[in-house]
C-alpha cells in the first residue's frame, strides 16, 4: 500500500497519458502567450506610436497582419519545414499539412513532456514576432501589398531555414554542437540582419 493516494486529477487518462507532465505543458503555454503579448498589442501600439500620424494606422496593420498571416503558414507548412521529421535539405524540413492531423496534436513532441499542439503553439509566437520586428525596420517604407507578400516568402525561405538548422534534432548546425537556446540567432540575428538589409533596398 503506499504512502499516500495520488489526487484523481494527476492520474494517467488518455487525453491526460503518463508523458504529458501538466506543470510544463502550462509553463510552455503562459510563456508562448506572453510572446503573443508582445507582439499584438505590444508592437502594434508601439510601431503605431512612433511614427507620423499618416503611417499610423499602416504600422499598426503590418504587425497585425505578420502575426496572421504567419499563424496560417506556420501551420500550413512553416512547423513542418522547421521541425518535422522529414527532411527536404539538410537544413530545411519538407513542407507539408501534418501539423493540422488530429491525432498530430495530441501526440508527445519530440522535446518537452507536451503535447505537439503546445509545440506548434509556442514556435509560432516566435515565428510571428521576427517578422514583426523586421516590421520596425521597414515603417513608413514599405507599401502594405509588398509587405502581404514578403511575410510568407521570407518566412519559407529564410526564418524555416535557420529554425531547422539550429533547434531540430536532425539540423544540421545542431548536430555539429551549437545551440541557440534563446533565439539569438533564429530570431533576433536574423531579424535584424532582414530588417538592415530591407530598409536599405526600400529606401
Amino acid at each position: 500500500m503506499s504512502l499516500f493516494n495520488v489526487p484523481t486529477a494527476l492520474l494517467p487518462t488518455d487525453p491526460s497519458p503518463e508523458w504529458l507532465s501538466k506543470g510544463d505543458n502550462a509553463w510552455q503555454l503562459t510563456a508562448g502567450t506572453m510572446v503573443g503579448l508582445q507582439s499584438v498589442p505590444g508592437l502594434v501600439i508601439l510601431y503605431g506610436s512612433i511614427v507620423k500620424k499618416k503611417w499610423a494606422v499602416n504600422s499598426c496593420f503590418m504587425a497585425l497582419f505578420a502575426f496572421a498571416a504567419v499563424l496560417v503558414c506556420w501551420v500550413g507548412w512553416g512547423y513542418q519545414m522547421s521541425f518535422g521529421s522529414e527532411k527536404l535539405l539538410p537544413f530545411v524540413g519538407r513542407p507539408g499539412l501534418a501539423s493540422l492531423r488530429a491525432s498530430y496534436l495530441v501526440e508527445k513532441a519530440f522535446a518537452g513532456k507536451f503535447p505537439n499542439a503546445t509545440m506548434i503553439f509556442f514556435q509560432f509566437v516566435f515565428a510571428a514576432i521576427t517578422l514583426i520586428l523586421i516590421a520596425g525596420a521597414l515603417l513608413g517604407r514599405m507599401n502594405f501589398f509588398a509587405w502581404m507578400m514578403f511575410v510568407p516568402i521570407w518566412l519559407t525561405c529564410s526564418y524555416t531555414v535557420g529554425a531547422y538548422s539550429l533547434w531540430c534534432p536532425d539540423g544540421w548546425l545542431a548536430k555539429i554542437g551549437i545551440i541557440d537556446y534563446s533565439g539569438g540567432y533564429v530570431i533576433h540575428l536574423s531579424s535584424g540582419v532582414a530588417g538592415f538589409t530591407a530598409a536599405y533596398w526600400v529606401i
